[in-house]
């Protein structure tokens, strides 16, 4: 195996991790290799109504999809943010907004006037300057190349959609383009007695496929990254004590949402993603702090439309592989680690693992250096979206559950800490230059959840308050006109549907 060029991958395992990695490589090198995937109509997917974050457009765009044929089949929507509610205290609400607040001046975010301002006493709301808030409030969404009044990009946006049908959809796209997909359950595997290589595998049907590369996209089983190889696993239920789900599908109800929402509750918090055809659901808790029949029963009671299936339950342990590449296997997906959904990077990590894969592909053969690279990046990945995530935990001010309390107590990683302690003192943060989230991400989770800063940064003093009152009036002016001269969300996905039926009527006449 060593020395020798890698020509045959196998894919264990479809959904939307298998298709995912089958799109990218059968896209990019399917002259250089072939791919056989690996699945079993017998074997459920986790699949649940998905949200995702902008660079998911990316990942699209160098597939070469059609975006109005990809929302029409996986009944897609857009989606502008996150809103938050009762994540501070009971009744709060804010975004996590995509997209710029404000303007920033050199040296100076934005935030840094806006929190001059609260020192004022002056009356401002820091998501009047957002865009995307804006449009996502009004139910509005729209292409646009530029904001009005100034040469900002548009509205940076990314998808809601139907999980089911994104793995159905790129199943079709991977096999148009020549994947091979054989239907079967694994067995077992064999591995090479001098490596400890996976050399094949064997269905329980007693096909053989043999491979030069595995990728694992079996789920949390790791069929082969765990029970094969077994690579051990980091856990961080003492981080993030959520251990289960509870999901449901359920009717529409009123205008569709260019939105998710994460509403939290006594022991956890529910998703609500709004689809075209329905609406995904799903209630995330800590089992040590409520009952299944419990939170069950809240997320029932919390739905805005008839339920549409039985409530499906999902147990998950919080956490990452301690290889995510391991010899000559690949975990991808839920099989290399899980993060609740509630800032919806798990599709994200799937795709970075994917171009991270790419990045350093073992063109003549797996060598260990290739392996720790990846390795080490994707360790980095996991860990600062961790910290991402537990910050809404930790800075939470709720008192009417232990649970909250508890969360708020904790200790936390260093990394999270230090990031905590620098905005509180100053109104900066510390982010590495390929950290997922940018800086205006935490400022408004941290914002949004009552963490105001005792100082800022005093190029924000080079404005007198007359001048700032009148950026701030000049920045909502710009945001409203933009937002005004936009569709409603309704009508921009119909549009969607209308140019799909004008495409296909061109193509059959």
């Amino acid at each position: 195996m060593l020395g020798q060029p890698i020509q045959n991958i196998v894919i264990v395992g479809g959904g939307t991790a298998g298709w995912n990695a089958a799109a990218l490589l059968v896209r990019m090198m399917s002259r250089v290799i072939s791919i056989t995937l690996v699945e079993s109509e017998e074997i459920g997917i986790v699949g649940v109504g998905e949200a995702t974050i902008p660079p998911v457009i990316r990942f699209n765009n160098a597939l070469g999809l059609n975006e109005d044929d990809f929302l029409k089949s996986t009944q897609g929507s857009i989606k502008l943010g996150i809103q938050f509610e009762n994540w501070g205290e009971l009744g709060d609400s804010y975004m996590h907004a995509f997209g710029d607040v404000g303007r920033d001046f050199a040296f100076c975010p934005f935030h840094n006037f806006w929190v001059r301002s609260q020192q004022l006493g002056i009356e401002a709301d820091f998501w009047d300057f957002s865009p995307n808030y804006q449009a996502a409030v009004r139910h509005k969404f729209g292409k646009v190349s530029s904001r009005s009044g100034t040469s900002d990009g548009g509205l940076p946006y990314a998808y809601h959609f139907d999980a089911g049908l994104y793995a159905k959809y790129l199943r079709g796209y991977c096999e148009s383009q020549g994947i091979t997909r054989v239907e079967g359950i694994v067995d077992h595997s064999s591995t090479c007695s001098d490596t400890g290589f996976i050399k094949s595998l064997t269905l329980k049907s007693g096909k053989e496929i043999e491979g030069d590369l595995f990728l694992d996209c079996s789920g949390f089983r790791g069929l082969l990254i765990e029970q094969a190889l077994q690579t051990g696993y980091e856990e961080w239920s003492h981080w993030l004590p959520c251990d289960r789900a509870v999901a449901v599908p359920s009717e529409s109800t009123g205008p569709i949402r260019p939105y998710t929402r994460s509403i939290a509750h006594k022991a956890g918090w529910q998703w609500n993603i709004p689809l075209q055809h329905r609406t995904g659901n799903g209630h995330v808790y800590c089992s040590s702090y409520v009952s299944d029949d419990e939170a069950c029963h809240t997320l029932l009671s919390h739905l805005e439309g008839p339920p549409l299936a039985e409530p499906r339950q999902i147990p998950f342990k919080t956490g990452r592989r301690k290889l995510q590449w391991n010899k000559n296997v690949v975990a991808l997906g839920l099989a290399s680690g899980f993060l609740e959904p509630l800032e919806s990077t798990s599709i994200h990590l799937i795709q970075t693992g994917i171009r991270r894969l790419m990045d350093n592909f073992p063109h003549q053969g797996i060598r260990q250096i290739d392996i720790d690279a990846f390795n080490k990046q994707s360790k980095l990945e996991f860990e600062q979206i961790r910290d991402f995530i537990i910050l809404h935990y930790k800075i939470n001010q709720r008192t009417d559950s232990q649970f909250w309390v508890n969360c708020r107590n904790m200790s936390i990683p260093d990394t999270l800490e230090q990031k905590i302690e620098l905005f509180k003192h100053s109104g900066r943060v510390l982010r590495y230059s390929d950290e997922l989230f940018a800086e205006v991400a935490w400022y408004q989770v941290m914002l949004g959840q009552g963490l105001i800063p005792d100082d800022y940064h005093p190029i924000a003093d080079s404005l007198s308050e007359q001048k700032m009152l009148r950026m701030f009036a000049e920045l909502r002016a710009m945001v409203g006109d933009t937002v005004s001269q936009l569709p409603t969300h309704d009508q921009f996905l119909a549009s969607v549907t209308q140019q799909q039926l004008r495409t296909s009527s061109a193509a059959s006449a």
